[in-house]
């Protein structure tokens, strides 16, 4: 990474040391603190990427589980491709957008080996231009959502992969199917010939302490075995844990954890607004 620093940013530098000769050191000091900057910040989403797959790990050990078995999607929201690309030098190829505006931008200017999730509220006008982007939907919070992925789908051609969000703590601020809803729908759901029904995912209230949302992820695990049962159908993955809890969620049984702040520090109140 640090080469790639070298090799762009402090070229720039080296340019304005011969433009500058003779106008002193000031532009020069600028140019070079820059690209120590750039060269920082690379490290730094390396070294963000290296600790939250340790702590995975250690969640997974503890739980009696390989740590292959989880997957970590870097959640890019309002990040830029530039700082996207410091993390895929880092190692990183699974990523999620919770926006399908920022990502028909941000995607295309990327590498396309690349895999890519969605992980927000997904609006009904903005299905068509979401399936071709990403490989997965977290996020399919009600039946006729559900339905209109499925029509668009057989009108595009596709076969979406999909998980069913539930409202695990029936907060009235969130998206999702409550759990009774859902067992109510599901075979109606299972049903729907082009999706292809693959998991759960919740997002649990928000708390001070990661521990507090432990019960809801041993809710939502809980609530797929049921399915599972019931409906006699393969639900193999739990999409849950964000920055604040994604260890405590390795630990219930996650199989993805969504990160973005831990890797990619906090947005701006700018990009935040």
């Amino acid at each position: 990474m640090g080469s790639r620093c070298s090799r762009v940013d402090c070229r720039a530098s080296a340019s304005l040391v011969e433009t500058n000769e003779f106008a002193g050191e000031a532009p020069i000091r600028l140019a070079l603190r820059a690209c120590s900057a750039l060269q920082f910040c690379m490290a730094e989403i390396a070294e963000n990427l290296e600790r939250v797959c340790e702590q995975i790990a250690q969640a997974a050990a503890k739980a009696g589980r390989a740590a292959e078995d989880i997957e970590l999607v870097a959640i890019t929201k309002t990040h830029p491709a530039e700082r996207v690309r410091e993390a895929i030098e880092a190692g990183q190829k699974l990523f999620g957008e919770s926006r399908v505006q920022e990502a028909r931008v941000k995607i295309p200017e990327l590498p396309s080996n690349l895999r890519w999730h969605f992980v927000g509220h997904l609006q009904k006008n903005k299905i068509r231009h979401a399936l071709p982007l990403f490989e997965l939907i977290h996020s399919v919070d009600s039946f006729v959502l559900a339905q209109e992925i499925n029509r668009i789908a057989e009108e595009e051609g596709l076969h979406p992969r999909v998980f069913l969000e539930v409202n695990v703590a029936g907060e009235g601020s969130k998206f999702g199917f409550a759990p009774d809803t859902l067992r109510e729908q599901m075979k109606s759901l299972l049903a729907l010939p082009r999706l292809s029904v693959e998991g759960l995912m919740c997002i649990p209230p928000l708390a001070p302490e990661a521990e507090a949302s432990r019960k809801y992820f041993i809710d939502l695990c809980q609530l797929r075995d049921a399915l599972e049962k019931e409906f006699e159908v393969n639900l193999p993955h739990l999409s849950m844990g964000m920055t604040n809890d994604f260890a405590i969620a390795v630990e219930e049984g996650a199989t993805l954890v969504r990160v973005g702040t831990a890797i990619f520090g906090e947005r701006s109140k700018r990009q935040k607004n």
